[in-house]
């Protein structure tokens, strides 16, 4: 189906074009009930794909209303990335967002809004910046290693491996070492680890941000008390990594910090810095959760393509072979460049298995996006994967095919990778898009270096669940070590 907008470089209108554009109640919407709209349509956990459905019957620009507010659905990609672009001044992230992320302490850099973000913005883009990650890959390389090591016990006691579970120890692991000076080491110990508690916490914020009327706020459900648990048990967490960088830094000469926790704590010391103990703590608690979940999650889809595409698999190994060697983790920093196959294949995996499957924005402003002239408030929710899956965008778009992403390979076409936003674009695109590639090679290269896979499920019960970020329901494979 042919979806490209016309005005892919520039979907804003000139006031003159303006006066002929469409309001929200020209555009076509699904069915709804009286009050409440559509709002009963939308499960947390399917709403990407509620969405998706109606996008198919309604086209790629429809309303939905939600209680009394009506919200814009658009999966072009030509007016997203011009909303994109035009942050913060005419839109910023959807209200409730940052309201449901304040009230749990959570508001940093991902969802505050206004004069708040461009100070937090400067501190984590400094401390995530790729030329730090010479001196972040030492640490990188020994928790890999730890996830090889763990992966080869298992293989060889012929135990499933819930990717999903190791996966997210591992890129806490990672988060927790480089951005806060610790390494927790989740991947080996047993029992209730920081993770299990961080994983009802997305959930919940997807319900709470969709949610038509905030119940919470004044009657708690036994999952609001169970949330409260967990999101103390992280809070703690958060607290405890705090104070015992503060006390490490105690007494020392003012130095180069050596990670973002610490940076922070020198950059609050300064006169008129602006940097509070809520803004370290809600920065704290935003890099660990969205460094968790959305790499472990990308990683996770990584892994349902090479169980259905096992043909991916040899060439995968060969790649790995050519660029370590006899080593089974990749070695050196210098040697990461050499992995681009290994992040091309995790780009075509969340090209059709989108982590990010909708971004949640609103307007600041009177203005006009593509032909639909909207006003100040009107939440905008994109959907990614529809465009994803365009001809117009990308050749034989349902195939899977890693090659489409490597650089000066040519017989893809089209290939256009504005229509691929999984990591956000313009002022606001995402901070830690470099760590997760570099994460993303380790893990992948590793894989291929020293097992094969195949899934210990049938793949048609694997589910796309929505929590904030998109997760599959389960991922349980079985691996085999290869020969040495």
């Amino acid at each position: 189906m042919q979806r490209a907008a016309a005005a892919h470089e520039d979907a804003s209108m000139t006031t003159e074009t303006a006066t002929r554009a469409r309001t929200l109640v020209d555009l076509p919407s699904p069915k709804g009930v009286p009050v409440l709209g559509n709002a009963l349509k939308m499960d947390p956990k399917r709403i990407h794909l509620v969405l998706e459905e109606w996008e198919r019957e309604l086209g790629p620009v429809f309303t939905i209303r939600l209680g009394p507010q009506q919200v814009l659905v658009c999966a072009d990609a030509g007016m997203l990335q011009t909303a994109l672009r035009e942050r913060p001044d005419k839109y910023r992230r959807f209200s409730p967002i940052e309201s449901v992320l304040k009230e749990m302490g959570g508001n940093g850099v991902f969802s505050v809004e206004g004069e708040g973000w461009r100070p937090q913005r400067q501190l984590v883009m400094h401390a995530l910046a790729s030329t730090n990650f010479p001196a972040f890959f030492p640490a990188m390389h020994a928790i890999t290693e730890r996830l090889h090591r763990h992966w080869r016990r298992a293989a060889e006691h012929g135990e499933i491996v819930d990717m999903g579970k190791d996966l997210a120890r591992y890129t806490v692991d990672v988060t927790t070492a480089l951005a806060f000076g610790e390494d927790p080491n989740t991947l080996e110990k047993p029992g209730d680890a920081i993770q299990d508690h961080m994983a009802l916490i997305f959930p919940m914020i997807m319900a709470r941000v969709n949610a038509p009327f905030p119940l919470w706020r004044y009657i708690k459900l036994p999952r609001d008390r169970e949330f409260d648990r967990s999101l103390r048990v992280v809070q703690e967490h958060v607290h405890g990594l705090i104070e015992r960088t503060r006390k490490r830094m105690a007494g020392l000469p003012p130095l180069h910090p050596h990670n973002l926790l610490e940076a922070m704590l020198q950059s609050s010391a300064q006169p008129g810095s602006g940097i509070t103990d809520d803004i370290i703590f809600a920065n704290v608690m935003t890099v660990l959760l969205a460094g968790e979940d959305t790499t472990a999650h990308t990683l996770a889809w990584t892994m349902y393509f090479l169980g259905t595409r096992p043909d991916i698999q040899p060439r995968m190994h060969a790649a790995a072979v050519e660029a370590l060697g006899e080593a089974r983790v990749c070695p050196a920093f210098d040697d990461i460049k050499r992995l681009d196959f290994f992040e091309a294949v995790a780009h075509e995996a969340t090209r059709l298995k989108p982590v990010v499957p909708a971004l949640y924005l609103e307007t600041v402003t009177d203005t006009v996006l593509g032909d639909v002239a909207l006003p100040p408030g009107t939440p905008i929710f994109f959907l990614l994967r529809p465009s994803m899956l365009d001809s117009d965008h990308f050749a034989n778009p349902a195939a899977f095919l890693p090659e489409r992403w490597e650089a000066g390979h040519h017989q893809v076409q089209p290939h256009d990778t504005r229509a691929y936003a999984q990591f956000g674009a313009g002022p606001r695109v995402c901070p830690g898009r470099h760590l997760a590639g570099v994460e993303l090679r380790l893990v992948l290269s590793m894989l291929a270096r020293n097992f094969t896979l195949e899934l210990a499920v049938d793949p048609a019960t694997i589910a796309e669940v929505s929590a904030f970020t998109m997760r599959p329901s389960a991922m349980p494979v079985r691996l085999t070590p290869r020969p040495d």
